[in-house]
């Protein structure tokens, strides 16, 4: 596993969530909820944050947020592999405890071509914390 990555909190969050046209700064945006204790609101929040929490190598808050029943026991990120961009198509509310979001995510691997992963991700709040459960890819 390699070190976290550090962003700037007034930087452009890596998630891309725009505010009247311009990008989100990373404090405003994801920040607070890598940084804090403090859970995201809504899947489609918790979901961009898991995408910066990917681009950051930050392992401990993407483990935090995965549900017990697909999280897996450890994890490493592949060396090299720059994130391109997040695209998030649809968030969708089933009921008060359960979410979907389809998102296009891109990365560059160190070798190789980009990949594009297209994925409906399922979600379930969990006292007061929405979860990443799993998902399909599309």
């Amino acid at each position: 596993m390699t070190g976290m990555k550090r962003c700037e909190i007034n930087s452009a969050c890596p998630c891309g969530r725009l505010y009247q046209k311009k990008p989100l700064a990373y404090g405003a945006c994801c920040g607070r909820w890598l940084e804090t204790d403090t859970p995201a609101p809504d899947a489609e929040s918790l979901m961009r944050s898991r995408y910066s929490a990917f681009c950051l190598e930050r392992v401990a808050y993407l483990l935090r947020t995965w549900h017990a029943s697909h999280r897996p026991p450890s994890m490493e990120f592949e060396p090299g592999v720059k994130w391109l961009g997040l695209e998030v198509r649809s968030h969708t509310v089933l009921d008060a405890t359960h979410a979907e979001v389809e998102f296009v995510a891109r990365q560059k691997p160190l070798i190789g071509p980009a990949v594009r992963l297209h994925e409906c991700s399922r979600f379930i709040l969990e006292n007061g914390h929405w979860l990443y459960v799993d998902g399909d890819a599309l």
